[in-house]
């Protein structure tokens, strides 16, 4: 509760410095919070799990990142405060232990994403792009309003931990395509992503950085807790999802080697990834949700650094346009050095934390179907394909005539760059995700 009170005390600041400070405090609590595997509250709306507390970390982290990668908006009183609010948002639903709570700050968390795509995004298709977040996302998240509601009337509580105790049965069939829906279009899965490449093609810096790295992740919490909240089977609905899933993460690695714009071929890794923790979440086994917290994580740090490189080399070249981004490593050789790290850590080369959660998966996929794991091959077999790709198109050949030079990257630049590294290093030393294995 201290953490929430002092992103909510930011709000009343015009000063970047403050907000900056109220931010890193916030990340001092959050680590704190890290040592305790569980805390409950009975009086209050709130408890924090292990999984959540380390959520909230990033959502810190990445939240703080932003602030530090847009110096030039730190004059936007109205910039800062849609961050800091998004980041108290995104605190409460990884708190909440009531259902109904959890669902309003969920939807909650598109309107301050909704003001930076439409406000500082780059295009006028922005709007077009706001509007296709908004009806995918809002339009599957209403049956399960329902079903919130409908629990709400017939149990007099909504509280996640009382659901739980009360589900003396679990839930299959429909219902399944109805709990899981809303989280499924947040993550999203194929087939419901196409507000994804949209949504970051013109989002401004922040918004992609705290889109790819947070709220994507809302899904994925989501899903857990309905696993926790209603007991979900694995019936032929949901080996149906799983399926849906793994097959559309093929198919989103297929379409990164055909894009020509890099924050869509990025967005596109994005469904990719998620993939697997919506596979992992939905068979339900200890190592299925090991792979898909490990995923999460890795894949908010790593994608959201390449939604920073993007940026970065768009101020260098006033492109996104791969192949006229091409030469780097004749102009920005340190700019070269940092996607060549970013994309072995984006396609899963040991020993990044991004391995770990691919590996994971495979020993639950094998146990449901040797198909799965098949489709897990070739997924990982074409992701450091277009991760290949996307490094040699970019930093291979004869500069670009668009390139500026004599424009070095600033000291904030590399802080952001490391400070996304660190934390995916640095992890091997923690024994953060050992409480799954007990």
């Amino acid at each position: 509760m201290e953490l929430v009170m002092i992103i909510f005390s930011s709000f009343f600041s015009a000063n970047w410095l403050t907000i900056m400070f109220g931010l890193m405090l916030s990340l001092l609590i959050s680590l704190i919070n890290m040592n305790q595997s569980f805390m409950f509250s009975l009086d209050s709306f709130y408890y924090l799990s292990s999984v959540s507390n380390l959520l909230i970390f990033l959502s810190c982290l990445l939240c703080f990142l932003s602030l530090i990668a847009t110096p030039e908006e730190k004059s936007s009183y109205l910039y800062m405060l849609c961050l800091t609010f998004l980041c108290f948002v995104l605190v409460l639903a990884f708190s909440s232990s009531n259902l109904l709570m959890f669902y309003i700050f969920f939807e909650a968390s598109l309107i301050p994403t909704l003001f930076l795509i439409i406000g500082w995004g780059y295009q006028p298709e922005r709007l077009q792009a706001g509007t296709y977040m908004m009806l995918y996302t809002v339009g599957a998240s209403l049956p399960l309003l329902l079903l919130i509601l409908w629990h709400c009337f017939n149990l007099s509580s909504t509280s996640t931990y009382m659901l739980h105790l009360v589900s003396s049965s679990s839930l299959g069939g429909l219902v399944v395509l109805v709990v899981y829906g809303a989280f499924l279009a947040k993550l999203p899965m194929y087939g419901v992503h196409l507000w994804l490449p949209k949504a970051h093609v013109e989002a401004p810096l922040a918004g992609s950085m705290i889109l790819a790295g947070i709220l994507l992740k809302l899904g994925g919490f989501g899903m857990m807790q309905m696993n926790f909240c209603f007991n979900m089977k694995i019936d032929m609905y949901s080996f149906l999802l799983v399926m849906l899933s793994m097959w559309g993460g093929f198919l989103a690695t297929m379409m990164c080697l055909r894009q020509v714009d890099v924050k869509s071929l990025v967005a596109y890794s994005s469904v990719g990834h998620m993939s697997i923790v919506a596979a992992g979440i939905i068979l339900d086994t200890s190592w299925g949700i090991m792979s898909a917290l490990i995923t999460m994580v890795a894949h908010g740090f790593s994608s959201s650094a390449m939604f920073c490189m993007a940026y970065f080399s768009y101020k260098k070249s006033h492109t996104r346009n791969i192949p006229y981004m091409k030469g780097m490593l004749q102009v920005y050789p340190i700019l070269s050095m940092f996607w060549f790290i970013l994309c072995c850590v984006n396609m899963a080369c040991p020993p990044t934390l991004n391995l770990m959660g691919e590996m994971v998966i495979v020993p639950t996929l094998w146990t449901f179907s040797f198909w799965l794991t098949i489709i897990m091959g070739f997924m990982i077999f074409f992701s450091a394909s277009y991760n290949m790709y996307l490094y040699s198109a970019i930093n291979h050949g004869s500069f670009s005539s668009y390139f500026l030079g004599g424009q070095n990257m600033k000291g904030y630049n590399h802080m952001t760059i490391f400070c996304h590294l660190f934390p995916l290093i640095l992890v091997f030393f923690t024994d953060i995700f050992n409480l799954f294995f007990n």
